[in-house]
């Protein structure tokens, strides 16, 4: 059964840090192996300049892949990151950004997720992640 998105949403209200919360994070949609989180645009996480910060972004990305994971098992369950790679191909300013987090692999002990990072009103690719995690439980 394909967890709905309030479930998930209030996985990320239970089990995220202050900190995180307050990145403004929603689930836009779920299915067994993929969510896609909205990150609002908000000047608090842009850098000089005026594109959205690299942190919120990578912050975003490890907060998907949790949310994906726990789509992939049917509920959330200790996980912690293993290896976190990312890379930034455009500056999103002014704009939300979408975060699509897709399992590619689901094993007992390990999970492992590709995030594209797109910016809400173009489109375009503005990064990609990808993510190991160790599931604990």
């Amino acid at each position: 059964m394909t967890m709905t998105t309030a479930e998930a949403d209030k996985i990320l209200a239970d089990n995220f840090a202050a900190w995180v919360l307050e990145l403004g994070l929603t689930v836009e949609g779920l299915d067994d192996r993929r969510a896609v989180l909205r990150l609002p645009w908000s000047e608090r996480l842009a850098r000089e300049g005026g594109a959205m910060s690299g942190q919120a972004l990578m912050a975003a990305a490890d907060t998907a892949t949790v949310i994906a994971v726990s789509a992939a098992r049917g509920a959330y369950g200790p996980m912690t990151t293993v290896q976190q790679s990312t890379s930034f191909q455009r500056a999103v300013s002014g704009s939300d950004v979408l975060i699509e987090a897709v399992v590619t692999k689901l094993g007992r002990r390990m999970a492992f997720v590709d995030i594209a990072m797109t910016d809400g009103t173009t489109g375009e690719i503005a990064a990609r992640a990808s993510t190991v995690y160790a599931l604990l439980g």
